[in-house]
């Protein structure tokens, strides 16, 4: 018997929004830890295999946490999810109500390609190129992930403001 479908709604004040990003920042540290002692092994392509496979699972726990998963945005009632939308494509997020694909998040780690190609090239170097790998590896994970919170948490502040009165 399958889990039963959580669903959570968009943080709606700014304490709730703060809440979430902690907790998500948390999550990601967690995660970018991982990957960075991955890094640090000296078998080629292991790496890159775990990056996209910490963002396969972290990118939608994100987006899950702020209510803003497929699912979630489209149980929202039609007027607020157009407003989700509309905060989406203001934004510029490509990883946001969709459906996260190894693909897409291919062309999103293409943002942070130097940082990887560098880890590549100095896993080469023994023991410190290791560890510059590693440390890479966690910043690249990082900033992709810290830049999609801050996407969630303009979404969310979008969506918390009072409607316009007319």
């Amino acid at each position: 018997m399958s889990e039963p479908a959580r669903w959570t709604v968009v943080p709606d004040t700014p304490e709730d929004i703060a809440a979430v990003a902690r907790q998500c920042r948390k999550l990601v540290t967690q995660r970018a830890l991982l990957a960075a002692g991955v890094a640090a092994v000296p078998v080629p392509g292991i790496d890159w295999l775990t990056d996209v496979g910490v963002l396969l699972k972290v990118i939608p726990e994100i987006n899950d946490k702020f209510g803003l998963t497929p699912e979630q945005i489209e149980r929202l009632a039609p007027d607020r999810r157009v407003a989700v939308f509309k905060a989406i494509s203001a934004g510029g997020s490509l990883l946001i109500g969709r459906l996260v694909t190894r693909d897409l998040l291919l062309v999103v780690l293409k943002t942070v390609g130097v940082r990887l190609t560098t880890k590549q090239a100095a896993k080469v170097v023994p023991i410190a190129g290791q560890a510059v790998s590693a440390a890479l590896t966690f910043s690249a994970l990082k900033y992709v992930c810290e830049q999609h919170i801050k996407q969630c948490i303009e979404v969310s502040r979008q969506l918390a403001l009072p409607a316009p009165r007319r």
